[in-house]
């Protein structure tokens, strides 16, 4: 359910106010302001001004109050972002204008905001090539509205794919960090079977199962979305630097902490719950009885999406969790057909693609050059295409995963085609009608 619009309050003192000309060049980039002029239904324009103020506002609570605190989502949803960090920054509002909250709880989020600096936070993500995602953005991931007051306050994303695009066609693979070898090879075969079908594969980046999934799916050419529950300019675990910097080229890593923030026990079990309502359904591999993935399956049950799982030895404890969750709501799957055979049909989340679903003329100049760069009869592979279409290889196969999530084209191995259910689109493309 999407939260209701905040309303505003009262008038704070403007000069608590986050200053839009406070704002250093190098914050004031198209990467973290993409196309930002629209609300979050997409109607009646919001002035630049309110959505630079909207976007600091927003960075500074990042760090002020911790991932998924439902205390903190009803203080925004409340108050708004500007009207609750001038709250919390201006000497003259007391503790209790915050309603209930406990006043521990607002004298650590006081704290906290004071010490906050969204220009320098959001200055150096640029620096990083991170952008930083608020609800109302093009890229935003309407789902996540589904967690209610604990829905993310903004998603800082790395990497050169489409959050909203790849989240409508995407599937979350998790499990055990100590796995067996058969989760190992189970996950990644997963995983290698979902990308080569055109889905996304979402993940924790964690050692075991998360990572045999990003794996799998990256080894299949294919795009896989890393959820953090750290920074995403910090390499956690950092056995996995070298994993997440290939997700950083190939797909997205994604997280709501600001820069430089470090992982607490706590922050990676909230982490789970936008990996569920980021995707259309997840898959538990391996897990033991009080494993982290079985929060997320949990998390995706609460939210109504799929819950799958799939079966183990029956002498294994690390399949204990998994059998557990198989006896109640969640779904016994073997490979990557039985996945997608669930997951796509589930209405809305996971529409049949018989077509593009949107016109031509609404992509963005990078998805229509590759869209153009593809003949109108046979194949080509994407490095091919990106020099047809004089874009970066990375940048290629993002959007052709995207453009293949909107129906415009299909994926056979490592080729790419125009759709055939929709021939027509081709005389869109060269503008016809």
């Amino acid at each position: 359910m999407t939260p209701p619009r905040p309303q505003n309050p009262g008038t704070p003192d403007p000069s608590r106010n986050p200053d839009p000309s406070r704002i250093p060049d190098s914050a004031r980039i198209p990467d973290l302001s993409p196309n930002l002029d629209t609300n979050p239904v997409g109607t009646n324009p919001i002035p630049d001004a309110n959505r630079t103020a909207e976007r600091l506002a927003r960075a500074a609570l990042t760090r002020t109050i911790e991932p998924g605190d439902q205390h903190g989502g009803r203080c925004l949803r409340q108050y708004g972002a500007t009207g609750l960090l001038a709250r919390l920054t201006t000497p003259t509002h007391q503790q209790g204008s915050l309603g209930p909250t406990g006043e521990r709880r607002i004298h650590g989020w006081r704290t906290r905001a004071a010490a906050a600096h969204p220009e320098h936070d959001l200055a150096t993500a640029h620096t990083h090539g991170i952008r930083f995602l608020i609800p109302g953005d093009p890229e935003w991931p309407t789902q996540l509205d589904d967690l209610g007051d604990a829905r993310p306050i903004g998603l800082w994303a790395r990497g050169p794919g489409d959050l909203r695009t790849w989240s409508l066609r995407s599937v979350a693979v998790v499990g055990a960090r100590a796995c067996t070898p058969y989760g190992t090879h189970t996950a990644a075969h997963l995983a290698s079977g979902l990308a080569e079908r055109g889905w996304v594969v979402t993940s924790g980046a964690a050692f075991g199962i998360d990572g045999a999934a990003h794996r799998g799916a990256l080894s299949a050419g294919g795009a896989t979305i890393a959820v953090l529950a750290c920074g995403v300019d910090t390499a956690y675990p950092r056995g996995h630097a070298e994993l997440i910097a290939r997700i950083t080229e190939q797909g997205l890593v994604v997280g709501e902490l600001p820069p430089g923030s470090h992982p607490t026990p706590a922050r990676f079990i909230l982490r789970n719950r936008v990996i569920a309502a980021l995707t259309r359904g997840t898959v538990v591999v391996e897990a033991e009885y009080r494993s982290g993935s079985l929060v997320t399956a949990r998390n995706a049950q609460r939210l109504g999406r799929h819950t799958m799982g799939i079966p183990g030895p029956v002498t294994s404890g690390l399949s204990a969790g998994v059998h557990e969750l198989l006896r109640g709501e969640a779904t016994l799957v073997t490979d990557a057909a039985d996945v997608i055979e669930l997951v796509g049909d589930i209405g809305d989340l996971a529409p049949v693609r018989r077509g593009p679903v949107l016109p031509r003329d609404l992509l963005d100049p990078t998805a229509a050059r590759v869209l153009e760069a593809l003949p109108g009869h046979g194949a080509l592979r994407a490095p091919d295409i990106a020099l047809r279409a004089s874009t970066h290889p990375d940048d290629t196969l993002a959007k052709l995963y995207e453009l293949h999530a909107l129906g415009f084209v299909e994926r056979h191995g490592d080729d790419w085609t125009l759709s055939h259910p929709s021939r027509g689109t081709t005389n869109q493309r060269r503008g016809g009608t």
